[in-house]
């Protein structure tokens, strides 16, 4: 008889563990793909973290957490070398058609958002959708993805602030010579932005936006004038002239191809707005202020980012672009100008700032309602009943990005992520394909997943016909029978499958065309990354897998004997939408 139904849990002794391990197959099976209702997210779930978190985000709230979120330090660097690589001025073009991409995508998070305004995000979506382990998985390297990313931008902030003071890094950051290349590098001054961030995180989401406002409000600000100065500065004739007769001119220097290999790179800049999706259960009218937050903030940038490529390409020939520093090194050519690259570094130091606070409210949550899941501690679920926010999660991956910050450097923490976020936007736009088109009990799934599947695998071959062939009239062909078949697969998916569900109050446009797109884009944008980004999703993933089957799958099978948890095998989607929009309604008004 299993331990729960003894009163005991599978880790109250070292002898019920190792009986629990003997039945790791049988509750792996009857655990990993069963699903949680929405209802229960939104009411037994959730009532796991005790007090609740107080609602009072507004849409504006959700617009300046998300530009924060996605606009970085990085884009001062990720414009010069796409331009110079790949674009050339035509990296605005590459900008708007990553913008339009990631639009798409924000599109499935905010559908699921509305549905479900919980603060799980991700996880939750996927949770409710192909079930626990699934999006165990997911949530995994999403948390790890976070903590590096993290830990990199604000060692990333020691070395802006300090070029725009003139200062190097080596004066606050000492060697310790016993600890190995890459890892020997003590920087204190990010162990303090990390912490008095945690700080921030911790004490109240209402005051950490106000902060996040100022911040993303001072560094658009020192965005605009960046703008201004390369339009003033810059002439017109950079964005067809290069500066070396001998190198390919003209508005696309290299053609389509260096149009979409631009964007391809990128894209990572629109990152952050997935962040924002976390803030859903504190916000007030998640209804009308979700879908503004998410899609306004992404618009924004949109704009935003294609101004500062068209700025750029007009300060200086794309062939004279420094890839590291474009803008620092354009305004030094011109004498007297020098002082516009310690703006640039204040400017940046505060998108540091902004990117790094909103990352860390995200983390944080997803790290709540993992912990609710019962798949790690419940403690880390608990809300703290004064500050309304999820303490133990904020503190916990606070420190431990901290540790992380003081002795790893950038580039050995930049190498890891990414591959993570991109794997779950794509698993986001499948969910959000399969809630519509499967209503579980109700529907046959197996047409949808075939879809989905043999879309995946037409996206794959592209990607790899795109990166492996060689450029030649043959690889054209294979291109565009790839791109005829993937349209044909969604053209018969959307006549031959009926929708199951229709959202009542905000949903994807153009279903399955627009989620397929941010289906398509992800799998394209995850074969341009390098090998050592696959090695760490494997390492990452390996080590999920174990973490789940040596703890996570029992202590949630616990939890669903003692009744704190309850899946099901099929949903009653009466009794669940009815009383889910009811819910919402409520909330709204």
């Amino acid at each position: 008889m299993e331990a729960h139904h003894r009163g005991d849990t599978s880790f109250s002794s070292l002898r019920v563990y190792l009986n629990s391990l003997s039945a790791t197959p049988s509750r792996f099976s009857r655990r990993a793909i069963s699903v949680s209702t929405s209802y229960d997210e939104m009411s037994r779930v959730r009532a796991v973290s005790g007090e609740q978190m107080r609602r009072t985000l507004r849409w504006y709230d959700l617009v300046g957490l998300g530009i924060g979120g996605m606009i970085g330090a990085g884009v001062f660097v990720t414009t010069g070398r796409a331009s110079r690589l790949f674009a050339g001025p035509s990296i605005v073009v590459s900008y708007a058609i990553a913008g339009l991409c990631a639009l798409l995508s924000a599109f499935c998070y905010t559908e699921f958002a509305v549905h479900l305004p919980v603060a799980g995000g991700a996880f939750s979506y996927i949770r409710i959708t192909f079930g626990e382990f699934p999006a165990f998985i997911t949530g995994a390297n999403l948390i790890m993805d976070y903590v590096m990313s993290n830990a990199a931008v604000s060692r990333g902030f020691t070395a802006y602030l300090g070029s725009a003071f003139g200062l190097s890094t080596s004066e606050w950051r000492f060697v310790v010579s016993g600890l190995p290349n890459g890892f020997n590098e003590i920087d204190p001054v990010a162990v303090l932005v990390v912490l008095a961030v945690t700080f921030i995180t911790c004490y109240s989401t209402r005051e950490s936006s106000k902060v996040n406002m100022v911040l993303t409000a001072l560094h658009i600000a020192f965005i605009v004038f960046v703008i201004a100065m390369g339009f003033w500065k810059g002439d017109a004739k950079n964005l067809t002239r290069p500066a070396d007769p001998e190198n390919p001119s003209g508005f696309f220097p290299f053609g389509a191809s260096g149009v979409f290999n631009g964007a391809a790179m990128v894209y990572l800049s629109y990152i952050g707005y997935d962040a924002v999706s976390t803030m859903a259960e504190e916000v007030r009218d998640p209804v009308k202020d979700i879908p503004m937050g998410i899609s306004g903030s992404v618009a924004i940038v949109i704009v935003l980012y294609c101004l500062m490529a068209v700025s750029m390409s007009m300060l200086l020939p794309y062939d004279l672009i420094d890839t590291e520093a474009p803008y620092a090194a354009a305004f030094s050519r011109s004498e007297g100008w020098e002082w516009v690259t310690k703006v640039v570094g204040i400017g940046a130091s505060f998108g540091i700032l902004t990117s790094l606070l909103v990352a860390m409210l995200g983390q944080a949550r997803y790290m709540c309602v993992i912990g609710r899941s019962r798949v790690v501690p419940a403690w880390f679920a608990k809300v703290h009943p004064k500050t309304s926010t999820p303490v133990n999660a904020s503190a916990f991956l606070g420190i431990f990005t901290a540790a992380l910050a003081l002795f790893t450097d950038l580039n050995v923490l930049l190498n890891l992520v990414s591959i993570g976020t991109l794997f779950v936007f794509y698993m986001v736009a499948n969910a959000v394909i399969f809630r519509r088109y499967v209503a579980v009990g109700y529907t046959k799934p197996w047409p949808t997943l075939s879809f989905l599947c043999l879309f995946s695998i037409t996206s794959i071959v592209f990607t790899l016909i795109w990166k492996l062939a060689p450029s030649s009239s043959p690889k054209w062909f294979m291109l565009g029978a790839c791109g005829v078949a993937a349209i044909a697969i969604v053209q018969i998916f959307h006549c031959v499958v009926p929708q199951a569900r229709t959202p009542e109050f905000w949903g994807v446009p153009l279903m399955p065309w627009t989620p397929c797109v941010s289906i398509f884009l992800n799998i394209f944008l995850l074969g341009s990354l390098d090998a050592p980004s696959y090695i760490r999703f494997g390492f990452f993933s390996g080590l999920a897998v174990l973490v789940y089957v040596f703890y996570s799958v029992h202590a949630s099978y616990d939890a669903e004997g003692d009744g704190s948890l309850d899946f099901k095998d099929v949903e009653s989607l009466e009794r669940i939408n009815g009383i889910l929009s009811q819910y919402v309604i409520v909330l709204g008004k």
